[in-house]
């Protein structure tokens, strides 16, 4: 019983102690893939000694409570398979995180983790499906299968609601912690099971994982030399295709340019800043954040290398997080024109921070806000021009609202 106690007593000291030696963030955002929708942001700063005092005082009543839980588990407990301490040990670490009650402050174990850093490059193991959560439901729903990925060949669509993975339920799981269910190593197989509203029944899919190299910007030359551009997220290596393909565009003779963020979960606040730093002329503020203490930072253009051309952007209800960054900015600044519907809302940002023992924590620390001093977050960002989809439609209805808008600006 000493023993145990004193197990259970040194794991509780371990979840404060843990609060109080994190080292220096070295994860700037997060593509998992099956996509989590957060604004993830650098962050060099030590955690500062609060708030273990008053646990501490309660050592002796939380020992005592996980004894007695413990012994009835051990009396009790009917299980065909054996009981994991690791996973018990973990399971409290993601409860202590867990009662903070906010949906995006999240515990990643070790293995969660490393999962996480292997997103930002754009190349992972997986199945090569962009999904996104709702913050009030909890359902997750598949937004966009990548072309040629084991997801879509297997006979996942846009819109499928994911129910089950591996078969364990998902909703109201955040979705970080589903990706890494859904991820795995190249050559095994998860079982995915999804709702599909358009059909009204369950389906079931095995899926094979695969190493997964997802294009983040497409593009495309449009009649009337128009330059279209789809940004999918916003990772390492968008800033850098984006670039790309506008000079290749600009080399066909791009009059106008739309850029497609519909759909697009959002990521790295400096990927979105390296984006509006291609379109708008040096000096410009892009975003400021405010923290707990009112800190403020704020991020600017920093050369002058413009695009000269008039701009649409559309976006729609899955627009969110660091796709709203951009979409709000060029608004302020009235550099472009707003097509599509209300975006998602996500005008906060997460910082993930590293611990010792290699585990994480994701957590809300500030709010962002638009040049022009437009906290989101909730609310959205309303379209210049109201356009919705048109499913039943033989073309793209928004897409093809934006081209007459920008068709009109070229003619200007």
């Amino acid at each position: 019983m000493n023993n145990k106690n004193s197990y259970f007593k040194g794991l509780i000291t371990g979840v404060a102690l843990c609060v109080l030696i994190i080292g220096v963030m070295t994860l700037s955002g997060c593509f998992l893939g099956a996509y989590v929708p957060s604004n993830v942001k650098e962050n060099s700063q030590e955690v500062k000694d609060g708030g273990s005092e008053k646990l501490s005082e309660r050592y002796d009543e939380i020992e005592e409570k996980l004894d007695t839980l413990q012994k009835v588990v051990d009396q009790y407990y009917l299980s065909d398979e054996e009981v994991s301490t690791d996973e018990m040990v973990e399971g409290i670490y993601k409860g202590y995180i867990d009662s903070l009650g906010e949906a995006y402050t999240v515990y990643y174990t070790k293995e969660e983790y490393d999962q996480l850093k292997e997103s930002t490059s754009g190349k992972y193991s997986g199945i090569g499906v962009v999904v996104s959560q709702n913050i009030d439901t909890g359902v997750i729903t598949v937004v966009r299968p990548f072309a040629g990925s084991p997801g879509a060949e297997a006979g996942i669509r846009k819109d499928d609601i994911v129910y089950k993975v591996a078969g364990k339920e998902v909703t109201g799981v955040d979705v970080s912690e589903v990706v890494t269910w859904i991820k795995g190593e190249e050559g095994t197989t998860v079982t995915i099971e999804v709702y599909r509203p358009s059909e009204d029944q369950y389906m079931t899919f095995e899926v094979e994982r695969r190493t997964i190299e997802v294009p983040m910007v497409e593009y495309r030359m449009l009649e009337d030399n128009i330059g279209y551009v789809s940004i999918y997220e916003f990772e390492e290596t968008t800033s850098e295709q984006f670039n790309e393909a506008v000079d290749d565009l600009t080399e066909q003779g791009m009059q106008g340019l739309i850029i497609d963020l519909r759909d697009n979960p959002g990521g790295l606040v400096n990927s979105a800043t390296a984006v509006l730093d291609r379109i708008l002329p040096k000096d410009k503020l892009l975003v400021y954040t405010i923290d707990k203490d009112g800190k403020k930072d704020e991020e600017y253009t920093k050369d002058d290398v413009t695009i000269d051309v008039p701009i649409t952007v559309l976006i729609n209800e899955n627009s969110a997080s660091a796709s709203e960054i951009v979409s709000g900015c060029l608004q302020d600044y009235e550099r472009a024109v707003l097509v599509g519907t209300t975006s998602f809302g996500k005008g906060i940002v997460q910082y993930v921070l590293p611990l010792n023992d290699g585990s994480a924590i994701k957590l809300t620390s500030a709010k962002y806000y638009t040049p022009n001093g437009r906290n989101i977050h909730g609310i959205g960002i309303e379209p210049d021009v109201e356009a919705e989809l048109d499913k039943e439609a033989e073309t793209d209805t928004q897409l093809e609202k934006a081209k007459e808008i920008t068709l009109d600006h070229i003619g200007q």
